[in-house]
């Protein structure tokens, strides 16, 4: 807390050196053994990053480029860290315009989950088919991704995961017969809204959702929900 009240007054030099400083320390942290502790250290690891990504101020002025060497360390150590994938997908594609690395993340950490290990995996084949689509405008593997997000989804019995099957599933039929859905793409946007962990991602989201024709509509009560363009 004292690093991050000073870093509000600081000089641009003392954020670059800041910076310079926290990516030595990251990959000192990348070659240290963690003698049985990977847990731990994952999970120390995401501490320094939402206290990185959470410096307003610094960002503004390095930007966020070393969210993709917090979360490498990260999913080394604890490939099924599941919520760690999710600030993965929105640091690295939308803030530091890096959407590669962060398919790449997932494809790698994927390899370590199954449907049900841990529970719920379904979710990352979602954040990566929504950074395909929206972020590297590749389709076809977006709608690979959905299609195995279904799959995974379809083991649960409770509404939510059932819910998430068919969403994913008609998702996928979109991007089949037409690359450019704009249903789809809305639908990502809406996925990207309701996991924002912050404002600015909150307006960019209905920005593109607006964008694309659809619409934000609050109902009797009181319920903000997306309302879809018409299907293409």
């Amino acid at each position: 807390m004292q690093q991050l009240s000073i870093a509000k007054t600081a000089s641009p030099a003392a954020f670059k050196k800041e910076l310079q400083t926290e990516r030595l320390r990251l990959n000192l942290l990348q070659k240290t053994p963690s003698f049985g502790f990977d847990n731990i250290v994952a999970d120390w690891v995401m501490l320094g990053f939402l206290s990185y990504f959470g410096d307003d101020s610094a960002r503004g002025q390095t930007g966020y480029s070393l969210s993709p060497e917090y979360f490498e360390i990260i999913l080394d150590r604890d490939p099924r860290f599941l919520t760690s994938y999710l600030f993965l997908s929105n640091s690295i594609s939308m803030y530091a315009a890096m959407p590669e690395k962060s398919v790449a993340l997932m494809e790698k950490g994927l390899k370590s989950l199954s449907p049900s290990a841990p529970p719920k995996s379904y979710y990352v084949w979602r954040y990566k088919g929504t950074d395909e689509l929206l972020f590297l405008g590749d389709a076809q593997a977006a709608r690979k991704s959905f299609e195995k997000a279904a799959e995974w989804a379809s083991v649960y019995a409770d509404p939510d995961s059932q819910n998430v099957a068919a969403i994913s599933r008609q998702t996928a039929q979109f991007l089949a017969r037409n690359p450019n859905s704009r249903y789809a793409q809305v639908g990502a946007w809406s996925m990207v809204l309701q996991n924002a962990v912050d404002d600015r991602t909150r307006k960019i989201a209905i920005s593109r959702i607006e964008a694309l024709g659809g619409k934000m509509v609050v109902t009797p009560e009181g319920e903000v929900r997306v309302q879809l363009p018409e299907k293409d």
